[in-house]
């Protein structure tokens, strides 16, 4: 009887079902060539190597050892952003006087006017190139099911580009969710302190 069960295993007739979060037994991934633009090759390399920083993963170039694959695409664009300014200042005064008088002998006038503008502009016009990058990837076990995935976009931050960035989002989120799906498969006596429930009961508090 048990060699027929240990033959219906290897020959896959029986699965064995488990309530283990598919994400937490994901221990090495292949990570395919992505699709997208001309730039999907880079943005590959940087994922690689984001997912294998987080410490969680073995990466491999060897398909038929993962126990799941990444798969998506990738791009980054280029475009210009335009801002332009303009300033200006305007001032205008004036002024007038005149007199005249007559007399049978003599006649004078006089008239006295005084006018002032000023007027300035100034303006100023930048053109900044920008790049943006996105990728959507999602993570197959070996039945082809997905079971995880993510769309990360960029314009770059402090000290790092837009793919370099998206690739480190990419990384963090999957690190996040595994973490806590290997949490959940865990016994509580196999955490460690300060992670287990706090709702698990003391000693002292069972007899109360």
């Amino acid at each position: 009887m048990t060699s027929v069960i240990l033959l219906l295993l290897s020959c896959g007739a029986i699965e064995i079902q488990t309530n283990e979060p598919a994400l937490a037994r994901v221990r090495r991934i292949y990570v395919d060539q992505l699709g997208g633009g001309r730039v999907s090759d880079q943005m590959q390399d940087m994922i690689v190597a984001a997912v294998q920083n987080t410490g969680l993963f073995v990466i491999t170039e060897n398909r038929e050892r993962a126990d799941a694959i990444l798969k998506g695409s990738g791009d980054e664009t280029i475009f210009h952003e335009v801002h332009a300014t303009s300033d200006s200042i305007g001032f205008r005064a004036g002024g007038g006087a005149s007199s005249s008088s007559a007399a049978q002998s003599a006649r004078s006038s006089s008239r006295q006017t005084l006018s002032a503008g000023v007027t300035d502009s100034e303006s100023s016009r930048s053109d900044e190139r920008r790049r943006e990058a996105v990728a959507s990837v999602r993570l197959v076990d070996t039945q082809g099911d997905v079971i995880w995935s993510t769309t990360q976009e960029s314009q770059g931050a402090k000290f790092r580009g837009s793919m370099s960035d998206v690739a480190d989002k990419i990384a963090r989120k999957l690190a996040e969710e595994t973490q806590r799906a290997r949490l959940e498969t865990l016994r509580p006596h196999e955490l460690k302190p300060g992670i287990q429930n706090a709702a698990t009961p003391k000693a002292g508090a069972q007899g109360q």
